[in-house]
């Protein structure tokens, strides 16, 4: 296993383990391009959220900046939940949300919105969404600090 595959598949354990395989070691994916899946892990998670140089609650910042200025709906119902699992809190994704209204435009910030409404419309969805995300049956909270997860833990890489 290369060290971007086993780096990309502990950041996955710990941010959405429903997408992975029981052993843990393969992303779920089957039908029309399921190789997709295995290429995010190697290319997305494993060669840009393992790297120095950000920790993962700036890189959910980031990412949810990009995916709604690309007006990518699906990404932003997992790239939501995925920021409050990194430590980011709700107001400061709601902040992002009118931020890039003046950047992206409107449409692509009204889009993000309905997306967060229907991922993180209520602290209950919320959670249930994140539950859903990490497999977990505990409700989990954002971490003030960036170096340790939702759950307590110390967080690997950056």
């Amino acid at each position: 296993m290369s060290d971007n595959r086993a780096k990309a598949l502990e950041l996955l354990q710990e941010m959405i383990p429903d997408m992975l395989s029981g052993d843990g070691q393969q992303v779920l994916a089957s039908g029309f391009a399921s190789e997709l899946g295995d290429m995010s892990l190697d290319n997305v998670f494993g060669a840009l959220w393992s790297r120095p140089g950000l920790d993962r609650r700036s890189r959910s910042l980031v990412t949810i900046g990009i995916l709604i200025a690309l007006g990518s709906t699906e990404e932003l119902k997992v790239h939501f939940p995925v920021a409050l699992v990194n430590g980011v809190t709700r107001e400061e994704l709601e902040e992002i949300v009118y931020h890039s209204a003046g950047y992206a435009g409107f449409p692509a910030a009204s889009t993000a919105r309905l997306a967060g409404m229907e991922v993180l419309g209520s602290e209950e969805a919320a959670q249930d969404h994140i539950r859903h995300l990490t497999g977990g049956g505990e409700e989990l909270r954002p971490s003030a600090d960036p170096d340790v997860s939702a759950d307590g833990k110390p967080r690997q890489g950056g």
